[in-house]
């Protein structure tokens, strides 16, 4: 039943949640020890009824399977990276960090919302005029790889728009999503009604263990007020849906601009206001709409999302995510973190409530590490999804070494109820605490004694497997082309132990030549005494 997978793993969680309010370590334990070997339980049931001799052919498909590779990406000259469920890029400044954190949302943004799949033309006129229409599904599996291409190739010539960057510089990029054609396994059911507030025109509809997508008109023909590009697009948009949903993530973006977005969201709205006034007013042949896509276009894709959602806090405020519902004590624990919670009046004003205190604060009033961790915060209590995908650019920004060693445990949280996690970082103190949760993810009476006596809880603790790390940096490497290696800028894969945690070099190096200077001074002096 692969469908149940992912609420039995849920409940698995609550349970795990439950037992540790309670102090039922025996039982929280057990658990956990479920929820971290989800995918491996997951990967035997799919073997199950396989003959042994032919399970090196399959292979579960996995989130941690998703490879990038890109060529000439701003500093980055050539390169590939792996996304696991927490996937880490590190390294200097202008080392090509944040080009592949802005490529990579591009892309997932560019996948879900413009590129198409095409609907061959027979199926348009068998709808309109048989009223419903019949989609094999597995022709699309057949070719998910040459659309995959596709949507690549297309997407190369939208990276200009995606960093707000002349053409000229992307002339010779080129972005490539590598996907093993076993790990496209469509969703066992899906459902939508495509129509207006007033009726729906038609319906998309797969059913359980069926391999065809029925597309069916719900009024007469000639009451179809809906072009046929219309239809065109929402069957394509559905068959992306159920063939590669699982695959591609829905991103969340906090990028590093994200703080000057929380201080300015007021004027932003209001300038914005403004200008959709005067001109209306002064040219009823000016399209505002246009030519506010046209201001923002100075901004990379990121920052405008950014500036989109602290701008719709008010609406985006109504609703309640799955965390919400589900898991309140991961929003307990962000709230320790900002030391209060974020409010919005009725009349879309934003405000931040320090804890034990009858005052509100504006942005421009409050701490650096509230804004920073705005979008954050709203985005887990009223957006975030299970299989979503949240990328902060710079998480430590703004934050007390205290606070950057507690965001991570609660990143962790989130993997383990299913968000996967990309971030940058210049933190030391994030790929050390990082480390912990991962060495302290052992069965060893020891690590359990430390845990508890830290204060470590279970949900927080993480697989070596789950984590992929990154170091941007200066590497020898072979050029497609080229038959030697040349030194060049790349991503550079960390070495990840179980016990031993992340091999971060491009900090340890630093670290170790502060480390140096410091013991000269000290021992210097001691023996110049």
């Amino acid at each position: 039943m692969p469908e149940k997978a992912e609420p039995i793993r849920q409940l698995a969680y609550r349970l795990y949640t439950v037992c540790e309010r309670k102090k039922w370590s025996e039982d929280a334990h057990n658990y956990n020890e479920l929820i971290i070997s989800w995918h491996a339980i997951l990967e035997a049931s799919h073997l199950l009824g396989i003959p042994e001799n032919n399970r090196h052919f399959f292979r579960i498909n996995s989130e941690e399977m998703m490879k990038i590779a890109f060529q000439n990406l701003g500093a980055l000259l050539q390169g590939e990276f792996e996304l696991g469920k927490f996937t880490i890029i590190c390294g200097k400044n202008n080392t090509g960090k944040t080009y592949a954190t802005y490529a990579l949302f591009g892309f997932l943004s560019f996948w879900r919302e413009t590129f198409p799949i095409k609907i061959p033309e027979k199926y348009v006129e068998e709808l309109l005029t048989d009223g419903t229409t019949e989609l094999n599904i597995q022709e699309f599996v057949k070719n998910a790889r040459k659309i995959i291409h596709q949507g690549c190739k297309d997407y190369t010539k939208f990276l200009p728009t995606v960093f707000a960057s002349p053409e000229k510089n992307f002339s010779e990029s080129t972005f490539e999503v590598l996907i093993d054609k076993k790990d496209i396994r469509p969703i066992s059911k899906f459902f939508r009604q495509i129509g207006s507030a007033k009726e729906q025109f038609f319906s998309i509809e797969k059913k359980e263990d069926q391999n065809t997508i029925t597309v069916s008109l719900l009024v007469e023909k000639d009451k179809l007020r809906i072009s046929r590009e219309m239809i065109v697009r929402a069957a394509g948009d559905a068959i992306k849906d159920i063939i590669f949903g699982e695959l591609f993530y829905n991103p969340f973006i906090a990028s590093a601009e994200r703080t000057g977005a929380a201080i300015f969201r007021n004027e932003l709205n209001l300038a914005r206001k403004r200008l959709l006034e005067e001109l209306s007013a002064l040219n009823k042949e000016v399209n505002p709409f246009e030519l506010l896509t046209k201001v923002y276009s100075d901004y990379a894709l990121p920052v405008k999302n950014n500036v989109d959602f602290t701008r719709q806090l008010e609406d985006v405020s109504r609703k309640d995510s799955f965390i919400t519902k589900q898991h309140p004590e991961i929003l307990t624990d962000f709230y320790d973190i900002i030391g209060g919670k974020y409010t919005v009046t009725k009349d879309d004003e934003l405000y931040f409530v320090p804890k034990g205190k009858r005052i509100k604060l504006s942005m421009d009033e409050s701490s650096s590490a509230v804004r920073s961790l705005l979008d954050i915060g709203f985005y887990l209590r009223h957006v975030a999804k299970p299989g979503d995908l949240l990328m902060v650019d710079e998480p430590e920004l703004n934050l007390h070494p205290e606070n950057q060693r507690r965001i991570v445990r609660l990143f962790a949280r989130l993997v383990n109820i299913g968000i996967h996690i990309f971030i940058t970082t210049h933190s030391d103190y994030i790929i050390k605490e990082l480390n912990t949760l991962i060495m302290l993810n052992q069965d060893k009476p020891h690590l359990k004694d430390i845990a508890k006596k830290e204060k470590y809880h279970l949900s927080e603790l993480i697989s070596a497997d789950s984590v992929k790390v990154y170091i941007a940096e200066l590497a020898l490497i072979k050029l497609e082309g080229k038959k030697k290696r040349s030194r060049c800028q790349t991503l550079t894969k960390g070495d990840i132990d179980p016990e031993l945690g992340i091999e971060a070099k491009s900090f340890d190096t630093t670290i170790d030549e502060m480390n140096r200077i410091q013991e000269e001074i000290i021992w210097g002096q001691v023996d110049h005494e």
